[in-house]
């Protein structure tokens, strides 16, 4: 496989450990596995899927529910709040596939209320913690004129209560995600435990990586949504959630320039290829990114003193300690390890699997 610029290569093996690893957990828990798709945003990707069950899958836009729609995907959530510019979008979609929408605010279903055409579910989002989207799960009088709205039109139906922890990514520690998790789960079961004797099938939905990953406590939940854990990241490892080993992705970037008066390197390889994200390392400065080089032939996962400082729009520096400098030349080829492996991902736009085969994403 030759390298001339950024490339996002793909452990096609690592990746079908994963999906096989939580779809195991699904199983064992008797929970729905609704993999979220909007970290691979990938036709063939999603197939891997099929190959342990799965058939309920979520997206992010209507624009993703259409792009797996297209691969035969029946089942779809649209896990963002509904966008009413796109109702066309969505009546053309529901016509053939079955879909359900989130929402946490009665306007929205006002709006779009005269234009639906085809029957939908409907999830309220809620928030138990992380305070982006979403009803605040204690604030019932909300949630009722939210259900008041949707009761309204014949063809909305009230499909449950979905949420995603998302402040578990700021978590400091594992038990901290358990903690987090449960403190979620809590919440979903006392509205489910409330409005359970009206909607006596209502479904509680939940979604991130990391509490999906790490717990084993789903009581009265009846689906996991997570999408990261697919291919995993420097976030997820930091949390304590994977292992280096379980990072399928990796950047592998040209070493275009050397600076010795300040053992730094320059990689073809920027923001717009691996985003800005960054964790902080061992000296509590910002690292955009893990570096592995190759020494006499053989791969090796530099130290956190060895480290990605900076990133401009296609430059990326590594900061390398003497020993390590020596090593790497003006041509080699290194490979950073994503901190965000969904927006590195997203910024790329393809793959290529450890094996040479190239693999699209939908196109923006």
């Amino acid at each position: 496989m030759e390298i001339k610029r950024p490339t996002l290569v793909l452990n096609k093996t690592t990746c079908l450990q994963n999906i096989e690893l939580m779809a195991d957990k699904a199983q064992r828990h008797k929970l729905r596995f609704r993999p979220h798709f909007k970290t691979h945003q990938s036709i063939e990707i999603g197939r891997w899927f099929r190959n342990f069950g799965v058939e309920h899958i979520t997206v992010s836009s209507v624009k993703m529910a259409q792009y797996f729609a297209s691969d035969g995907w029946k089942d779809i959530t649209i896990a963002f709040p509904f966008n009413i510019h796109e109702v066309d979008d969505l009546n053309s979609l529901s016509a053939n596939t079955k879909i359900n929408i989130v929402v946490d605010n009665p306007i929205t279903i006002d709006l779009i209320k005269d234009k639906i055409e085809n029957p939908l579910d409907v999830f309220i989002k809620v928030s138990t913690g992380y305070n982006r989207v979403g009803i605040t799960s204690s604030s019932y009088s909300q949630i009722e004129n939210l259900l008041s709205a949707i009761n309204e039109h014949p063809k909305l139906t009230f499909k449950g209560f979905i949420s995603h922890a998302g402040h578990a990514y700021e978590a400091s520690s594992r038990n901290d995600i358990q903690n987090i998790h449960f403190d979620a789960v809590m919440k979903l079961n006392r509205l489910k435990n409330y409005f359970t004797r009206r909607y006596p099938d209502l479904e509680l939905s939940v979604g991130d990586t990391p509490s999906c990953s790490i717990s084993e406590y789903f009581k009265g939940i009846d689906e996991i949504r997570p999408g990261n854990f697919i291919f995993n990241d420097l976030v997820q490892n930091n949390l304590g959630v994977c292992n280096i080993d379980d990072i399928a992705v990796r950047m592998h970037c040209p070493v275009i320039s050397k600076q010795q008066n300040r053992n730094e390197i320059v990689i073809y390889g920027g923001a717009i290829h691996l985003s800005k994200d960054y964790i902080q390392n061992i000296d509590g400065k910002a690292l955009f990114g893990r570096i592995i080089i190759s020494i006499d032939g053989e791969k090796k996962l530099l130290n956190p003193k060895n480290y990605l400082v900076r990133l401009s729009q296609e430059h990326g520096i590594v900061r390398l300690t003497n020993k390590m400098f020596k090593h790497v030349e003006i041509g080699n080829i290194i490979e950073v390890l994503p901190v965000h492996s969904c927006l590195t991902a997203n910024c790329m736009g393809n793959f290529i699997t450890h094996k040479g085969e190239h693999i699209e994403m939908m196109r923006s």
